[in-house]
């Protein structure tokens, strides 16, 4: 289970605002959504190899990564594959900005990690009612998923000895 870090994520707290504000998934936010985003943000830490995601488990939390990597896996009855690998700067856990959705990918910490964790139903209620935010975070997020649909796409492609 994560290592909540202790921090107050209260408004106005300007290192959580600044590690938001260079983050390159929410960078180039205005100061006041990053200032709502940090009321939602608590830090976590992963050990190495520790499971961050389940598969098919309820979404609920987004996240950014800080330090360390995660491997986004597709898990199987006889195996599983890593699909991609995702390291500082980069996010996962869309699946918690979708109502009652299971997430479709396991992740799980390649090595001591470090990222913030926002409430996903939170952040949905603050997208809705911000539709500036929400334009935003949600185009980012598409991103996100169109780049996991291409990494499974190679990834499988170079299982079925498909060059990409």
């Amino acid at each position: 289970m994560a290592n909540l870090v202790e921090f107050s994520p209260r408004l106005g707290d300007m290192p959580l605002q600044g590690t938001l504000r260079d983050h390159t998934f929410t960078k180039g936010l205005l100061d006041a959504q990053l200032v709502k985003l940090a009321s939602l943000s608590s830090q976590v830490t992963f050990e190495e190899n520790e499971l961050i995601l389940a598969d098919s488990q309820r979404s609920k939390h987004f996240y950014l990564l800080l330090t360390g990597s995660v491997a986004v896996e597709l898990r199987t009855s006889c195996c599983t594959v890593c699909v991609q690998a995702l390291g500082p700067g980069e996010a996962f856990g869309w699946s918690a900005l979708l109502d009652q959705q299971d997430t479709l990918f396991r992740v799980r910490a390649r090595e001591r990690t470090a990222a913030l964790c926002l409430n996903g139903s939170e952040l949905a209620k603050a997208c809705r009612s911000d539709t500036q935010l929400g334009t935003e975070f949600l185009m980012r997020t598409l991103k996100l998923v169109a780049g996991r649909v291409k990494a499974t796409e190679t990834r499988f492609a170079e299982m079925c000895g498909v060059r990409m």
